[in-house]
Order: C-alpha cells, then sequence, then structure tokens
C-alpha cells in the first residue's frame, strides 16, 4: 500500500466536509421535526445487533448485505445494520409492547456490503417512519402522504410517485396454478421487463389460456391512469383480491391528486422490487435526472410475528444524502465574531453571553485568521468589551 493509498475510502463508502455536512445535519432535524410533528416518535436503535436477532424475518437479500463481525466478549457473530425496519419492528413489538396503533420514525447511518443502486452507495443516512397496528388504507394513505411531505419538507419538485399492490402479482400467479419454478421464472422475466422472452416461456407451459392471458398482461400495464382501466378490464375475473386491490390502487390515486397536485402518478402493476417482502400497497418517489427512487415503502404485515406479535404495519424510507445531493438545501449562518484569545474573565463572559445568543464566537489563536472573513469583532473597551462590526 502506498502512501497515498491510505487515504483512500472503500467504494461506495464517503464522508461529509463541513459544508455538506452542516446541509445533512439541517435536513435531518428539519424532517425529524417534521415527523414528530405528524406524531411519530424518534427511536434510535444500536447500529449493531446479533446477527440472529438482526435478521430474523428480514429475507436473505438484506443478510447478503449485512456486515458480519465476531463478538470478542461472546463468540456470537454481530450484524452491522443494513437496514433500521427489522428493528424498528422489535422495538414495536418486543419493548413498547403497544396493542393499539403505533407511530415511530427514526434516522441514522446504515452500511451495505454492496451498492445500492446507480449511485453505488454503501454507507447511506436512512430515514423513515413506520405505523404499526392498523391495516386499513387510512394508515397507508398516511404513511404514503408523511412520505410526500417529507420530499416537499427536503425541498424536491418534480416528483413521480410509482404505484403498486403487490395482491395484485401474487392474485395473478394464485389464479393461474403455477409451479413454484414456473413462479420464480415469470418473476425475473418480470423484473427484467422480457416481454419476448416472456411470450416464449409462456407458450411452452400448459397453463390454459385465461392464464396465459392475465400473465401476458401484467408487464404491459405499466404507466400513467390509464393503466387502472385498462387493467380493470385485462383482469376482470381473476380473484377477488386483485379487484381489492385495483381498487385500492385507484382510491389511494384520488387522494395523491387531491393532496398533492403538483406529484405525478405512474403505475406499475407487474413491480417484483419488493415481491417478497411486502404484503399490501408499495409505492416509490422518483425525480427526473436520478435513476434510483429517493424514496420507497409499503405495507409488509406480519412482520412483528418473528418477535412474539404479529402487527399489521407500513412504513417508508429515504436518504437523507440523496435528498441534499438532489434539493437546494440552505443552512442559514450564524453571524461571526472573532475575538482575541486572552485569559480574562470579562472576555469570556461576553464570549460565552453572545454564543447563547446565537452568535458563531472563535477565538484568534495565530495570525492566519483575517479578521474581514468575519461579521464582528470584539474589542476591549475599558474593562468591558464591544461587538465591532467588521464589514
Amino acid at each position: 500500500m502506498t502512501l497515498a493509498d491510505r487515504w483512500l475510502l472503500p467504494d461506495g463508502v464517503d464522508e461529509a466536509l463541513p459544508k455538506q455536512a452542516a446541509k445533512i445535519e439541517h435536513l435531518r432535524r428539519t424532517l425529524l421535526n417534521l415527523h414528530e410533528s405528524w406524531g411519530y416518535q424518534l427511536v434510535i436503535p444500536p447500529l449493531i445487533e446479533y446477527l440472529d436477532s438482526l435478521l430474523i424475518g428480514a429475507g436473505s437479500d438484506l443478510e447478503i448485505e449485512t456486515f458480519k463481525v465476531i463478538d470478542q466478549l461472546s463468540g456470537r457473530l454481530m450484524g452491522i445494520r443494513a437496514d433500521f425496519t427489522s428493528q424498528v419492528a422489535r422495538i414495536d413489538a418486543h419493548c413498547l409492547k403497544n396493542d393499539g396503533v403505533q407511530r415511530l420514525s427514526y434516522c441514522g447511518s446504515v452500511l451495505r456490503t454492496t451498492p445500492a443502486g446507480l449511485d453505488g452507495t454503501r454507507s447511506p443516512i436512512q430515514l423513515g417512519a413506520e405505523l404499526y397496528g392498523h391495516s386499513g388504507i387510512e394508515s397507508d394513505l398516511e404513511i404514503l402522504s408523511l412520505m410526500l411531505d417529507t420530499l416537499t419538507h427536503a425541498g424536491l419538485s418534480k416528483v413521480v410517485l410509482d404505484v403498486g399492490h403487490i395482491d395484485v402479482v401474487r392474485g395473478v400467479m394464485a389464479a393461474s396454478g403455477l409451479s413454484s419454478d414456473q413462479e420464480a421464472k415469470l418473476a425475473d422475466l418480470y423484473r427484467a421487463k422480457g416481454l419476448p422472452e416472456l411470450e416464449a416461456f409462456l407458450a411452452t407451459t400448459d397453463l390454459d389460456e385465461n392464464a396465459k392471458q392475465w400473465l401476458s398482461a401484467l408487464p404491459r400495464l405499466c404507466g400513467g391512469v390509464e393503466v387502472l382501466d385498462r387493467a380493470e378490464a385485462a383482469l376482470s375475473g381473476v380473484s377477488n383480491s386483485v379487484s381489492n386491490a385495483l381498487a385500492q390502487i385507484r382510491a389511494v390515486a384520488e387522494v395523491v391528486w387531491t393532496r398533492f397536485a403538483s406529484v405525478g402518478l405512474h403505475f406499475d402493476l407487474s413491480d417484483m422490487e419488493s415481491y417478497s417482502y411486502h404484503t399490501g400497497l408499495v409505492f416509490a418517489a422518483y425525480v427526473p435526472g436520478h435513476g434510483n427512487a429517493v424514496a420507497r415503502g409499503g405495507r409488509y404485515n406480519f412482520i412483528g410475528e418473528v418477535f412474539g406479535r404479529s402487527r399489521p404495519a407500513t412504513g417508508f424510507s429515504t436518504d437523507v444524502k440523496t435528498l441534499v445531493s438532489l434539493a437546494d438545501v440552505t443552512v442559514s449562518e450564524r453571524s461571526s465574531v472573532l475575538a482575541p484569545a486572552a485569559h480574562n474573565d470579562a472576555l469570556w463572559q461576553k464570549i460565552q453571553s453572545l454564543r447563547l445568543e446565537g452568535y458563531r464566537v472563535i477565538q484568534q489563536l495565530d495570525d492566519s485568521t483575517n479578521a474581514s472573513d468575519f461579521d464582528f469583532q470584539l474589542v476591549a473597551d475599558g474593562s468591558d468589551w464591544k461587538l465591532v462590526s467588521v464589514k
């Protein structure tokens, strides 16, 4: 390793220098205050946990993304969190034990073994909210509205919301009588949007014509609001779960149009992004020029079951660093004051008083500090100290 290489960070791991760090911290506080105003209580889970607790019920994808270390005290395997969701679910189920509706929010660093999406980050600052104990559409709408409100407060514009429902794909697959191998193959084709490959695969199966038509239609049900009309026609009679899911998507769309008129709406009824994890409505927000979703969420009922309390749940998450990079976050700077570094009780009292008033006071330790870079300067006035404007 050369001397220059010692200062390199691992791929996908970054750091924030003062100006960027100030924007990240300002936005973090702003958004957590917003969540508090909605009734969401802040929780701070640990950065590292025993692996069997951290990953229980989380699925294989999260296990692959989790860094693993050996605890030197117990010899047990531990994991550095790659996502907050299972931790917050554990807190709701095992620590708070509230039988009613529970609203929780969080914000902190996570670390992932592989880059997340096109931007290549492995160290996001994940912020999100989770709502437990309610299974109706009202809680889905609350979380979805809070997500869009979060993006609005972050300063993002031209947001496009992609909406889907897991029960559409699951309902069509269940009604088609697929084998587990066929279902896995179709899931891969839907993720890849491989329409020619899909048609070739369906032609090799012994499924009935109705099933082939449903399965062929799914990846084509992608686009604007007209998709919902096409879906109701193409999937008519599949099952009650599919019809109910389509009705729920339409109801959500109508509320979003009313509450967030500037948000564009897109529908993808074969979305497989969260197929193994979510259990109902799913949604993701995008902005022009950025390939990854800037926020993502949905319903994931039964997550608390592995902790002894099966609870309906819905939530969303975003990355504060991504929001800062995409929005024009403005941080109001405090007025700056240059003060001598003298050992003087009156000077010390004056400096502390100014700091309490909101000034940023820096004591001059050497000649490299230039008074012209400050708004004010403290100068002696007899036994007192006077604040004098520099500019």
